[in-house]
């Protein structure tokens, strides 16, 4: 028995039927996620709770992408049984789920400590926008580029971009994302060369991931017109982006009506994601996934 294990305490595998416990969870902590959201990420990956009795009063979840890489998160431990271990307990499972991949994370300032103890690393931010009270600026396409809807025969194009973008294997995440999300895409003469994914999420929607190549300096504009694509199609709904620091759109979010209303760490452990620079990612898809 742990430390952080008692008579009453147990450490199990994450299940769909703990998803309802779960995301009452969340909810006491205030976090906004649904449970269609927990079942998303669920399905997506696998993870432990603690359970006190019958109460659920920890979650943990990892996600892997191919044989060297992954990301974790959905870490809550109930508010009246902080201080016990029970946190640290639920990560050490998650990171011998992992082993030795390149993991990521995004922490709250006052997560950051124990996270560095586990061996993780600052390695940028992550701002977080939202509103239902924005507007929805024109973006100026250039000569021959154009926005459409994404279809099916598109799948293989964005799982290449989303991958070298976020240098994390996007090619199993994708495609389950697209069975709850919409998408665009703009493309020039045929070539895709950016998309942007828009799902229910929480409180209303959230946009993510926003992606768009690099290679003729004309990637943030092309960012901000997938972005107001999908504030146009929501305007006056609630919404929400996840935005990377290095994006450099953080501002302009906020000048449109997007506030800025939190900023997360992200933190990585055996090295750090590798990302083909001529692909940037604006927007991440959540911080759990990245």
């Amino acid at each position: 028995m742990s430390a952080a294990e008692t008579p009453t305490l147990l450490y199990r595998p994450f299940t769909a039927d703990d998803i309802a416990a779960a995301h009452a969870l969340s909810l006491e902590v205030k976090w906004p996620h649904r449970a269609d959201d927990w079942r998303l990420v669920l399905d997506a990956g696998a993870g432990f709770v603690a359970q006190d009795g019958p109460r659920v009063v920890g979650t943990a979840l990892c996600w892997k992408y191919g044989e060297n890489a992954g990301s974790l998160g959905m870490v809550i431990v109930a508010p009246d049984c902080q201080g016990k271990g029970i946190g640290r307990e639920l990560m050490v499972r998650l990171l011998e789920a992992l082993g030795k991949r390149v993991t990521v994370l995004h922490a709250t300032p006052a997560g950051e400590p124990l996270y560095a103890k586990l061996g993780f690393k600052r390695i940028g931010a992550i701002h977080q926008h939202q509103s239902a009270d924005f507007s929805a600026p024109h973006i100026e396409l250039a000569q021959g580029e154009r926005l459409r809807a994404l279809t099916p025969g598109d799948t293989n194009a964005l799982v290449s971009l989303a991958s070298r973008a976020s240098g994390l294997d996007r090619s199993a995440l994708l495609p389950a994302l697209l069975k709850v999300a919409q998408g665009v895409v703009l493309e020039r003469d045929g070539e895709l060369l950016g998309f942007a994914l828009r799902r229910e999420f929480g409180r209303g929607h959230t946009i993510g991931p926003v992606v768009s190549t690099t290679s003729d300096q004309q990637h943030a504009r092309r960012a901000q017109a997938l972005i107001a694509h999908w504030l146009a199609q929501g305007e006056g709904q609630f919404t929400r982006i996840d935005m990377t620091d290095e994006s450099g759109l953080s501002a302009w979010l906020d000048s449109i009506g997007l506030k800025r209303v939190d900023t997360v760490i992200k933190m990585a452990r055996n090295g750090a994601p590798q990302h083909d620079a001529s692909v940037a990612q604006f927007a991440i898809i959540n911080q759990a996934l990245c």
